[in-house]
């Protein structure tokens, strides 16, 4: 589809039979999700939040923990930034749950606890992007904003015949575009819904179920066989992979070092044990390495089951390497000595839970 003049959609496409068949269907196939369970913004921000870059199954239990935890806005503002993260830990992505709080905190002191249903007040709020505020707007106060996610890119570039790269910032325009023409304006909260839920269990990536879609007759890649050829996306840029050897560091009072991330970039604020880019030292001077860095005596070293772990963009290879001292490390601000037992307490990375797991299992 060329985007030409104002109008993306065609003067022949049926929009009241489209909004008609979208809703009938999400209003009686929807799937059941506790974030669904009212209309409440805050719940509604929670999910979205948590549901980036994360599958709906993935998230129920994080988000019942979550909501248990820190039931109102006022309780995510007043809770210290450690047990915000270690409630979201496995979820990754980090900066969403810092974001969310520090937005949640700017909603409590500026907005007297209550969203703003504003689009310029909601959008001003630090790690909510447009596709957020648009989910919020509609879902929870009902007003006829558009929420563009991957999956509403998906059902619109098969139903319109979009063919624009959806891989580039600038597609996502079009798609709020064709969104802002065709929404329910009576009923902007489950038309959205909708796309999202058509997306998520009909119109998937491959071989959609298009005999079961509820809007099929008004599908233009459907009607000329080309489906499962769109939506159009460049490939993802290659991922890096950098190799290093994750120290389980036990002293002879049998406490164990872990060290806190810096507060940007990658995991910031995060708890981890100690890492050493394997560019900096092989295996063989890995000892001495120690030793002087960490200003202790070997009792042994011990070779544990490596962890590998693929974020986005790059690739952890963690050679897990088990270091029994002779006497205490020198520690830096950034690190603590802990138990065995009070590891748990602290928020870790995937990977690095994976090497805790193999202390319980193994020490």
């Amino acid at each position: 589809m060329e985007v030409k003049g104002t109008n993306l959609i065609s003067s022949t496409f049926n929009i009241p039979k489209f909004q008609e068949d979208l809703i009938t269907w999400f209003e009686k196939e929807q799937r059941e999700l506790p974030w669904r369970e009212n209309q409440d913004p805050y719940r509604v921000w929670v999910s979205e939040i948590m549901l980036q870059q994360t599958k709906v199954d993935t998230v129920i239990p994080y988000f019942h923990r979550f909501i248990d935890q820190f039931p109102t806005l006022e309780a995510l503002a007043d809770a210290d930034e450690d047990s915000v993260l270690k409630a979201w830990e496995g979820l990754g992505y980090y900066s969403r749950a810092r974001n969310l709080q520090s937005a949640v905190r700017e909603v409590v002191d500026v907005y007297d606890a209550k969203v703003p249903d504003n689009p310029d007040e909601l959008g001003s709020l630090k790690g909510v992007g447009p596709y957020t505020k648009g989910a919020i707007l509609s879902i929870a106060y009902n007003q006829p904003e558009p929420a563009v996610d991957g999956n509403v890119m998906r059902v619109l570039s098969r139903i319109l015949l979009i063919k624009e790269d959806i891989a580039k910032v600038k597609t996502r325009k079009i798609f709020e575009q064709a969104v802002r023409e065709l929404i329910s304006k009576s009923n902007p909260s489950a038309f959205n819904q909708g796309l999202m839920e058509l997306g998520a269990l009909i119109c998937t990536p491959k071989k959609p179920s298009c005999l079961l879609c509820p809007v099929q007759e008004h599908c233009a890649a459907f009607a000329e066989g080309i489906q499962e050829e769109l939506p159009v996306k460049s490939k993802k840029v290659k991922q890096t992979k950098h190799a290093y050897f994750a120290l389980i560091l036990e002293d002879s009072n049998g406490r164990f070092v872990i060290e806190k991330r810096s507060n940007e970039g990658l995991l910031a604020q995060l708890w981890q044990f100690p890492m050493i880019d394997k560019k900096k030292v092989d295996e063989k001077h890995l000892p001495t390495y120690i030793e002087n860095v960490f200003q202790t005596e070997l009792e042994s070293i011990e070779r544990y089951e490596p962890v590998k772990h693929v974020f986005s963009h790059l690739v952890w290879n963690l050679d897990v390497m088990y270091v029994k001292l002779k006497k205490a490390v020198k520690l830096s601000e950034n690190m603590h000595h802990v138990t065995k037992e009070e590891i748990h307490s602290y928020a870790l990375p995937v990977s690095h839970q994976k090497i805790h797991k193999q202390i319980l299992e193994k020490i």
